[in-house]
């Protein structure tokens, strides 16, 4: 096992009818500017709630976050924070929400163009307004983490950072908000979570047994309940409470801590989104597969311990259990309704140069556990997914 620290602040509040603890979870004299993206919130009732919990506290609300939360959106909010001196954020949706409220919470204090806390990875934040979530869409883990993803469509970059001021003061997680999700975003976060934890587990072995024995309990469990999810004539509220637990956990920081990480399946879904669009999950989908493919030697040990865990594979040679292994990956992803090839999406060889060139630009030149993922091999992974 690596050497490692842990820290993690966040408080979660889990369960039906937990919006009502805002009451006390939010200071009394906080001046609260509420976040939200479409108008959901609003038509499914959550918002009312929010509002009847703040009582009589001073607060506002800022709609309008898009999925893949944008710069300029972001610095609306910033603007408004600043003129209506607000200095509590409490956001309320899923993880571009929660990204959003990160980004305004360290932009609002920060001197200079905010742009560089993108540009410098978060290093640069001295400070941030606390702030709390209300989640109501699982997938990201943003709910228990101190990263964010932000997107600048003039210029098509999507940019992370991060900053130990950032972690959520509390998430209030309560399953039932996720009944009026479409199936597309109940996918979307399986999916999301389960990639979030084969990025912590698929690499190489550092003796580790608890984080691969709890990566692997996480993937497991996202089997087990995806496809019961999209299947359901009602909403099942134990696999939408394991589905929310599940995304938290795949991204608060504890099956990470202490064993070597990849991350480039996702640094490269970035650019697919910021220039195309495509839904984050989606790009992972489309990323991961024939990632895993291209890089079966140096993961040629998890991946056997991976098929056989999580898939049962247990017959064959090693190659061809690393090759059923990266099959039944790919399988669970169609299975859930996302297309995992770029194909399925419009896009062909012409978008391929397009990555490339942003993936140069933005200083993605050596990723992966080994830092060895160069643009070239990065080329040879979006054309074995075309």
């Amino acid at each position: 096992m690596l050497n490692f620290d842990f820290y993690n602040p966040t408080q979660i509040v889990f369960g039906k009818d937990r919006i009502a603890d805002l009451a006390k979870l939010v200071p009394a004299e906080a001046r609260v500017l509420i976040l939200v993206g479409g108008a959901s919130a609003e038509k499914t009732g959550t918002l009312a709630e929010v509002r009847q919990a703040l009582g009589t506290r001073q607060h506002e609300t800022f709609s309008g976050i898009e999925p893949n939360p944008g710069f300029d959106t972001s610095m609306q909010a910033v603007q408004k924070v600043r003129e209506g001196g607000f200095d509590f954020l409490l956001a309320v949706g899923g993880g571009s929400v929660i990204d959003a409220a990160k980004f305004i919470a360290a932009a609002v204090p920060f001197e200079g163009d905010a742009w560089d806390i993108l540009l410098q990875g978060g290093r640069n934040i001295k400070a941030a307004l606390p702030f709390g979530a209300v989640l109501t869409l699982p997938a990201t883990g943003s709910e228990m983490n101190n990263g964010s993803v932000i997107t600048r469509r003039d210029i098509g970059a999507k940019l992370p950072f991060r900053s130990r001021l950032l972690f959520p003061q509390f998430s209030v997680l309560d399953p039932t908000k996720t009944y009026t999700l479409p199936p597309q975003q109940l996918a979307n976060g399986v999916v999301d979570a389960f990639v979030h934890t084969v990025e912590q587990y698929l690499t190489y072995p550092v003796n580790a047994p608890l984080q691969d024995r709890f990566a692997e309990s996480l993937l497991q469990t996202l089997v087990d309940i995806g496809p019961r999810l999209l299947a359901a004539p009602e909403p099942d509220y134990d696999d939408r409470a394991s589905l929310m637990w599940a995304a938290t956990l795949a991204l608060n920081g504890l099956i990470g801590a202490g064993v070597p990480q990849d991350w480039a399946t996702h640094m490269m879904g970035h650019e697919l989104t910021a220039l195309h669009n495509i839904d984050h999950a989606r790009t992972l989908a489309i990323v991961l597969p024939a990632m895993l493919n291209e890089r079966r030697v140096q993961k040629r040990a998890k991946l056997l311990q991976y098929g056989e865990r999580v898939w049962g594979i247990r017959s064959g040679n090693d190659e061809e259990r690393i090759t059923a292994a990266i099959d039944q990956t790919r399988d669970f992803f169609e299975r859930m309704g996302i297309p995992t090839r770029l194909g399925a999406y419009g896009l062909g060889t012409e978008a391929i140069d397009a990555v490339i060139r942003q993936l140069e630009a933005h200083g993605m030149t050596q990723l992966g556990e080994h830092r060895d993922v160069t643009p070239a091999v990065s080329r040879r992974v979006l054309e074995a997914a075309l």
